[in-house]
């Protein structure tokens, strides 16, 4: 791999905030997206293979970031997709092993931003990535996953094993992985400290409940410890109990028709905004 220049990794040191937050368990920010958008970028570092969970906005090389740091080296990296809206996806294009659940491996593939929900403004980017880069001609790229995951699925690392769980709702291929034995559920944005999106293109209520109440089966069994969420801080396992019984009590009848008013407003302008992409180009 080319390696890059002290100024080049300077710029990426600004770009991207990074703590350990355990041992080999690194939380990694974009510092240049509106914090209340921002997603977290997980870095799990195995004794076989290293694991990137999220790839971000991807308008700075994640990867070469984290050589620079010493974070990866000579092991294999994969990335995996928690699902495949741009705030998570992006960034993907530039690993060579990418993973992301079956149910949006032809979106990624397709690079469909209307899926992907690309929503960008140049507000929401306080500094330019580059000289003259516009919000308005962002997209996620087309990406080929080198594997497809499915329920169940194991994603070894060496010293940690990390299981693959469907939790649509939020997006049809959303997932969460759980290290099972350290008790620890990457919830990517099935769930985290803030109100759950159920109203786009691709969300269901009545998915996102079933997964609500999987995740307090998680709990109830004693399953999950700490929560290390798509967004915001890391929780509890009690906080993980209370923000979806929360839900499942509160999705009914009212709630399902709001949310379908809002989705079909959502539609209108994902499609509107993809269309003049596509007359762009």
């Amino acid at each position: 791999m080319s390696s890059i220049t002290g100024t080049e990794a300077d710029l990426l040191g600004e770009w991207f905030w990074c703590r350990e937050v355990a041992d080999g368990l690194y939380l990694i920010r974009e510092q240049f997206f509106e914090a209340a958008k921002r997603a977290n970028i997980w870095l799990v570092q195995g004794s076989q293979r290293d694991l990137v969970v999220d790839g971000g906005l991807g308008l700075r090389n994640l990867p070469s970031f984290l050589r620079a740091q010493g974070l990866i080296g000579n092991k294999p990296v994969l990335a995996v997709a928690t699902h495949v809206h741009f705030d998570h996806s992006g960034g993907l294009h530039h690993f060579e092993r990418v993973a992301v659940h079956r149910a949006e491996a032809s979106a990624l593939m397709r690079g469909d931003n209307y899926e992907a929900v690309t929503w960008l403004s140049d507000a929401e980017i306080s500094r330019s990535p580059q000289p003259g880069w516009k919000a308005n001609e962002y997209r996620v790229k087309a990406v080929e996953p080198s594997r497809v995951l499915d329920e169940g699925d194991v994603i070894d690392l060496g010293n940690r094993q990390l299981t693959v769980l469907h939790m649509p709702g939020h997006s049809r291929g959303s997932i969460c992985l759980h290290d099972q034995e350290n008790r620890i559920l990457f919830s990517g944005d099935v769930v985290y400290n803030g109100a759950m999106i159920d109203w786009l293109p691709y969300s269901n209520v009545s998915d996102y409940i079933q997964s609500c109440r999987r995740l307090m089966t998680l709990v109830d069994n004693n399953l999950v410890k700490k929560v290390l969420p798509g967004h915001f801080e890391s929780f509890e396992a009690e906080q993980l109990y209370r923000l979806t019984s929360s839900y499942v009590a509160n999705a009914g009848t009212y709630h399902k028709f709001s949310m379908f008013t809002a989705k079909c407003i959502a539609i209108i302008v994902l499609w509107l905004k993809n269309f003049q992409r596509q007359i762009a180009r």
